[in-house]
């Protein structure tokens, strides 16, 4: 895992990326929490980034995921500072589960696009045959069918990625066997999740995430404080699309009130 120190800081930012992706791609981001008063700490996820080059879209159990997560939130602790979660896509569903089954110390939970359901699934038959490659032949690499295009709008990133040896363009079988099973647990346990404050943003023409069903486990989630917020022009990856200093200004009026509410007490 990495460290990003700001000056000054108030609180510190775990954030945990999406699949196919790693750490590298949040440049923008990190930097921006920095200028405003926060630590950034953040990894890359098993099977992903410059730390998994053997095992490139591949993990043998969905808790590999909520481990890796857990020791960037313990590491965070040692700031001694409100501690916030940040997960985008399938590290909003890692942040979710993790949070079901494991007690964090947390000020506030960030979901960005959180991976509770897709938009473009196996059909019937592959999905019936991935669970016997699951047993047969876990690490089966298939071509995961999603394109920077479908993730956002911003021709600059398409640039940035396309050239990137470190994007994930293959998952194993497993790897999507876990995935399906960790989105049935998300709602399964949704008793589970804490009753901490908790902002969802969600791109209104997300091409890889179904906003249905993220809309549906937010409606479910019993929680004190929550807030939903749609982006309607955006694509999957809000803090990339051209408005993405709207979508971060957002974020941080969330952090900030919640630090408010934290030294108040």
């Amino acid at each position: 895992m990495w460290r990003w120190e700001a000056e000054q800081a108030k609180g510190v930012i775990v954030i945990v990326h999406g699949a196919f992706e790693h750490h590298g791609r949040y440049g923008w981001l990190t930097e921006m929490f920095r200028l405003n008063g926060f630590h950034v700490v953040m990894g890359d996820l098993p099977g992903q980034g410059v730390t998994s080059r053997s095992r490139r879209g591949h993990i043998d159990k969905f808790d590999e995921y909520i481990i890796e997560v857990k020791d960037w939130i313990q590491e965070a602790y040692k700031f001694e500072l409100p501690v916030f979660l940040l997960g985008h896509s399938m590290g909003g569903l890692v942040s979710i589960r993790l949070l079901q089954e494991e007690h964090m110390n947390l000020a506030g939970v960030v979901l960005s696009s959180p991976c509770l359901g897709l938009v473009h699934t196996p059909s019937k038959l592959l999905n019936i045959l991935s669970h016997g490659f699951n047993i047969v032949f876990p690490k089966l690499r298939i071509n995961a069918g999603i394109t920077v295009e479908m993730a956002t709008r911003n021709e600059e990133v398409w640039d940035v990625d396309k050239n990137d040896s470190l994007y994930v363009t293959k998952v194993s079988v497993r790897w999507y066997r876990e995935l399906v099973k960790g989105i049935e647990l998300a709602f399964t346990n949704l008793s589970k999740f804490p009753d901490v404050p908790l902002l969802v943003m969600q791109s209104g023409d997300d091409k890889i995430v179904n906003k249905l069903a993220v809309q549906h486990w937010f409606n479910e989630v019993a929680l004190t404080e929550k807030t939903y917020k749609e982006w309607p022009s955006c694509y999957h990856e809000i803090f990339n699309e051209p408005e993405r200093e709207q979508v971060f200004n957002f974020t941080m009026n969330f952090l900030q009130n919640r630090l408010q509410q934290v030294q108040a007490k």
